[in-house]
């Protein structure tokens, strides 16, 4: 029998019992409809999520730390007993950040650039005019912050001596420290090309204060990033090693004592896991949001399957009723089964009539399902973002973009997966009919 052939008789017989093929429908409407509903909002939140880290994270950064114990590489933050060697008390030897160590680090195919920076470790006030503010200083290799990926909103990225970036939020930590009672708050200075004092306090062991105040003019303000960057202020860093040298009273050696931290930046984000990984191997602490990404989509995979495990509940229902209904069928049909092998019809042919069937009603379903889980699942988003974004208004964060997201891959694979549990459902009656006797069948009452 040609396709063609075929197509218009199952078509013909589907038409004929509308009643019918509509009641078993909506089942396989229902069940495909709850797992485009349900799988669209587990994807929705996992794009939520995911969109929510890249805000606050750059995905090709990986932060690199002394190792301390041996290359254990995720060690903790010190050294620790060396108990392998069975000498009791021994001391491993640490893993630390010199400058050897960067030339590795640059050398592993997909680095981009080794930037190391390190932290003012000093009281530290920054004055401007009558006002003070405290602040994370940063001192970085690099003459140019856009090299750690870094934009600005006002002023340049580039470091020069006498020069500093600062944060956008670090305004905000300014306050006027004569400030009386009653007296409104003074709003947070406009610092871009003004002159500002870094005040840097040390203390002997009698407990005096000796200062150092340099003038420093800020050359650039970073666009919000919603991390670190945000609060911080970044010197070049042969600056902040003079100011930490001056406040120990110790001489700082790198290729001796190591960076206490280097940024890593790979080409492709793709690519941070198995970098992090091989510099983890060469016994560093490797630190990228990536990892924190891959555990979010692998809850987000486990609750994927979940949802579409529930829905998949009801599709396993209506294949009972699909299974049910052709069963029927095939009892009211019987000598036309018997009446369509007597004039020639093959075993193949009647089985592939009845599949088709079993298979329409499962693709008709699955086909109201989509459109009604679609426009179920948009509805859902509107309504969703509204109430987050009200909740992200009273407690001062970003709406989220999407709530409820369905991907072109869902609708597709729904219809697919509807017409193969139609298909399925209508196996076995379609079996019973190809392999009636037609003589038997003929004389069915």
């Amino acid at each position: 029998m040609k396709f063609l052939d075929l197509f218009r008789l199952i078509f013909g017989n589907l038409s004929r019992r509308k009643g019918r093929v509509a009641l078993t429908a909506i089942g396989v409407v229902i069940g495909t409809a709850a797992v485009v509903i349900l799988v669209s909002l587990a994807i929705g939140l996992q794009k939520s999520a995911t969109d929510s880290l890249y805000g606050i994270g750059d995905l090709t950064q990986i932060d690199v730390m002394p190792a301390y114990g041996g290359g254990m590489g995720g060690g903790g933050g010190g050294p620790f007993i060396a108990q392998a060697s069975g000498v009791s008390g021994q001391l491993a030897q640490p893993v630390l950040l010199t400058n050897s160590a960067l030339d590795q680090l640059r050398a592993i195919p997909g680095v981009k650039v080794v930037i190391a920076r390190d932290y003012l470790n000093a009281g530290v006030v920054i004055r401007y005019q009558h006002l003070e503010g405290g602040m994370n200083i940063i001192g970085v290799a690099t003459d140019d912050l856009s090299n750690l990926g870094l934009g600005t909103s006002q002023g340049v990225t580039a470091l020069s001596k006498g020069s500093i970036v600062i944060g956008a939020m670090t305004p905000n930590n300014f306050y006027d420290p004569h400030l009386r009672p009653g007296q409104e708050p003074p709003p947070p200075p406009d610092l871009m090309d003004q002159q500002i004092q870094l005040v840097v306090l040390k203390y002997d062991q009698n407990g005096n204060e000796t200062r150092k105040t340099l003038s420093l003019r800020v050359a650039g303000i970073i666009n919000e990033t919603g991390g670190e960057p945000d609060y911080s202020v970044y010197l070049p860093m042969e600056l902040t090693k003079s100011l930490n040298e001056w406040a120990t009273g110790t001489r700082i050696n790198y290729n001796k004592d190591g960076y206490s931290q280097v940024i890593v930046k790979v080409e492709d984000a793709g690519q941070a896991l198995e970098i992090a990984d091989q510099i983890t191997a060469l016994g560093f602490q490797a630190i990228t949001p990536q990892s924190y990404l891959q555990g979010i989509n692998s809850f987000f995979v486990v609750l994927q399957v979940i949802f579409g495990g529930v829905g998949a509940i009801a599709l396993l229902v209506a294949a009972i009723g699909i299974a049910n209904t052709m069963a029927m069928s095939i009892l009211e049909r019987t000598r036309e089964i018997g009446l369509m092998k007597a004039v020639g019809a093959t075993n193949r042919d009647v089985l592939s009539i009845f599949l088709g069937e079993a298979a329409g009603i499962g693709f008709i379903g699955g086909l109201g399902g989509i459109v009604i889980g679609w426009l179920a699942a948009q509805g859902m988003n509107v309504l969703a973002i509204v109430f987050l974004a009200n909740q992200a208004s009273q407690q001062g964060g970003a709406p989220p973009s999407v709530a409820v997201y369905t991907p072109i891959w869902l609708p597709i694979f729904a219809l697919i997966f509807s017409t193969l549990i139609g298909m399925l459902s209508g196996l076995y009656p379609a079996l019973r009919a190809a392999t009636m006797i037609p003589v038997n069948a003929l004389k069915y009452e």
